[in-house]
């Protein structure tokens, strides 16, 4: 049975059921398709040391299979960048051509204290320059003792995953009275390449990531001072679809957060720096060549909002933020080698990308049934970098086609500027205590970031090192990119007992169209290794029109309460989204193809015991440009239990209990292993991981 009849059936037989969580900014505040992912954190965290997993049951989210900390997320098929992320507030780019280190790579799971997820049409207090919605991550936050007591505490949490010998372990400790909180947390992210469901290794996969944070927290009666300060190393990630692995990844960060009461209302300024220090090159046999490139960026900015309760029924919230990132690409010469030498390849030379902005939005509840969100944002983003150069701008015909492209990106202005209008509008209207609808229209806007325009290199060497997309192709930027422009419309639709607490369903339907998409161009191809065995294609960033269209569902309902066998619920998600180009409706890259996730759930005194079910229909829409790749559906059950009593918890899980061997929609082309395999015949999907047992332990002290 295909996964559209069996969610089709599951879906009539519960009716009556969902489950996103209302993420409400202030009272009387709404947002559309907004959840909080922090129900089921601690359980999942056995299971992956990669944070954007904490998304896997959220309805409309998929990931871009990447490097084992560091896969790239996905909300209604729009991707990455097109996504807002913040870590504690703060927004943070990749420094890298290939997005091997993504803004949530430099958080651990075992250190999240809270992920919300706001799909599609987001207030725009909630950031500008994106088009998808916005991933907020808070790392844990600073405690404080009541009345004249001190607090000491500390944790310590360990998650070992057979099959690819992981661990992850975290160390924290606070002491705090009333008004000052000191803290520490430390974790550990370190795997082998896993196996597939054959038993065959998947090359490189593997990881090894370390992270320290410290925090400062000042709390008065009105008032409250954040201060967090860390440093990350990654001393090396595999990436399986890339010419090349993480050889090193070295960032330092500090975070502040002032937040106020004042009798007018209430105000939240932040400020934050990070600096990173990135490599990539072959550190394992499991991939191997020589070709040191090497990545500085840095993010730094502030934010101030305000929030004014206005006429008892309205809340009015102002702000402004800016943002700008520094960025330096640069591929160090290789000694001896006739094409990667004498001098250094200037990928990106002293880039930088600005964004100024402002913004107005005001909440009302008009009465018990209909209340309003309505927002507009202007966003001017700025951005420019100096010249370039190849290897050898004096060299022969070996490097005549990067030498003249360097001097035609030279030629030319590269100061680039953006002035981005955002606009939100959603409803609420509540009918009666069973069900309510939410719809709305968001405007949002996405300049092109410093890859996309800026990246020149037109030789097969040079292009193949510039893609985040997991392909094998090659890709060039375009110095005349238009701002991505996503009109919105989205409605979502809610059922639920009385209480809400005996079963709930929401269904939500959206399409957005999306002006000057930046898709790509096909110039050319290429054989990858000089082998004939595979053909891959030679891409340039450009506009064009897109279209984007389908359907979240999440569901719960109570199947016993408080008998013997405790309580036990069902809860799933099913997620359907269609991209496709709207000059031709040909299908675009890495839309996930039909899936659904179903929960069967027991709670019974200090255990929870649960079998969920993963069914994803096979892909068969596939972008013919990029050549992407199909793959056959296939479906996966896990187990998970957990005992959690006082000040310790414990976790078990299997993950793909049957062995089962499947590909990733998502997974991209496994370079890696046709490398190894001497570069024969066509490059196959990255195949999933196998069977996994995992155990977790938590203690507190």
């Amino acid at each position: 049975m295909s996964v559209k009849k069996i969610t089709l059936l599951l879906t009539g037989l519960f009716v009556q059921s969902y489950g996103y969580a209302d993420t409400q900014l202030d009272a009387p505040e709404i947002s559309v398709t907004a959840s909080k992912a922090n129900d089921s954190l601690e359980a999942y965290k056995i299971n992956t040391a990669d944070t954007v997993k904490l998304l896997e049951n959220e309805a409309g989210v998929s990931f871009y299979e990447s490097g084992g900390v560091s896969s790239l997320p996905v909300i209604h098929g729009l991707n990455d960048d097109r996504i807002k992320i913040l870590v504690d507030g703060a927004e943070l780019t990749s420094a890298c051509g290939n997005h091997m280190n993504p803004p949530l790579s430099y958080i651990s799971p075992v250190g999240v204290e809270s992920v919300d997820l706001m799909a599609g049409i987001t207030p725009v207090s909630m950031g500008g320059d994106n088009i998808a919605g916005t991933i907020s991550v808070k790392s844990v936050s600073p405690t404080y003792a009541t009345g004249d007591d001190f607090l000491y505490k500390g944790s310590f949490s360990t998650f070992y995953r057979g099959n690819n010998n992981g661990l992850s372990s975290a160390l924290s400790a606070a002491a705090a009275n009333q008004n000052l909180s000191l803290g520490f947390i430390g974790t550990i992210d370190r795997a082998n390449s896993y196996e597939d469901g054959h038993g065959n290794k998947v090359r490189s996969t593997q990881v090894d990531r370390r992270t320290q944070t410290f925090t400062l927290g000042l709390k008065g009666d009105a008032q409250e001072l954040i201060v967090k300060v860390g440093h990350q190393d990654i001393l090396h990630q595999g990436y399986v679809n890339q010419y090349m692995d993480m050889v090193g990844n070295s960032s330092t960060f500090i975070n502040a957060n002032y937040l106020r009461q004042f009798a007018w209302g209430d105000l939240d300024t932040k400020i934050y720096y990070q600096d990173v220090g990135h490599e990539m090159g072959f550190f394992s046999g499991e991939k191997t060549g020589t070709m040191p490139m090497n990545t500085e960026g840095k993010d730094y900015g502030y934010s101030i909002k305000a929030t004014m309760p206005y006429a008892e029924i309205h809340n009015i919230r102002l702000g402004n933020e800016y943002h700008t990132n520094k960025l330096n690409d640069y591929w160090p010469p290789v000694a001896g080698s006739m094409m990667m030498g004498p001098s250094t390849f200037l990928n990106i030379n002293h880039g930088h990308r600005d964004d100024f902005s402002a913004f107005a939005e005001v909440s009302s509840q008009w009465n018990k049934e209909w209340s309003t969100l309505l927002g507009i944002r202007d966003d001017y983003i700025s951005s420019g970098t100096g010249n370039v150069a190849s290897y050898n701008p004096n060299g022969g015909i070996m490097f005549a086609t990067d030498n003249t492209a360097a001097t035609a990106f030279n030629s030319q202005s590269h100061s680039k500027s953006y002035n981005n209008i955002d606009v939100t509008a959603t409803a609420r209207y509540e009918s009666n205590p069973n069900q309510e609808v939410e719809f709305g229209y968001a405007r949002k806007s996405r300049a092109p970031n410093l890859y996309e325009l800026y990246t020149w290199g037109r030789g097969t060497m040079a292009m193949s090192m510039i893609g985040w997309f997991g392909d094998a192709n090659g890709y060039v930027g375009n110095l005349n990119l238009k701002s991505e422009v996503a009109n919105t419309a989205s409605a979502t639709f809610t059922w639920h007992d009385a209480e809400n607490a005996s079963w709930n369903v929401k269904l939500t339907p959206y399409f957005t169209y999306v002006q000057d998409y930046i898709d790509v161009a096909r110039i050319g191809t290429f054989h990858p290794n000089m082998a004939m065995g595979d053909t891959k294609a030679l891409l340039q960033f450009v506009n064009q029109d897109a279209r984007f269209y389908g359907l979240d569902m999440k569901w719960s309902r109570q199947l016993w309460s408080d008998n013997q066998f405790g309580r036990g619920r069902v809860f799933g998600t099913l997620g359907w989204v269609k991209g496709e180009r709207v000059n031709d409706g040909s299908d675009l890259y890495h839309i996930m193809p039909m899936n659904a996730k179903f929960t069967v759930e027991q709670k019974i005194s200090n255990w929870t015991n649960a079998v969920e079910t993963q069914l994803v229909e096979s892909k068969t829409d596939v972008d013919n440009v990029r050549f992407e790749s199909k793959t056959p559906g296939y479906a996966l059950v896990n187990l998970r239990t957990s005992y959690d009593w006082k000040q310790v918890r414990l976790d078990l899980g299997v993950t793909n209990l049957f062995d089962k061997f499947y590909y990733l929609p998502l997974g991209g082309a496994d370079y890696a292993d046709w490398k190894a395999n001497g570069s024969v015949g066509a490059m196959q999907s990255v195949a999933g991981m196998g069977r996994s047992i995992n155990v977790g332990l938590t203690l507190k002290f």
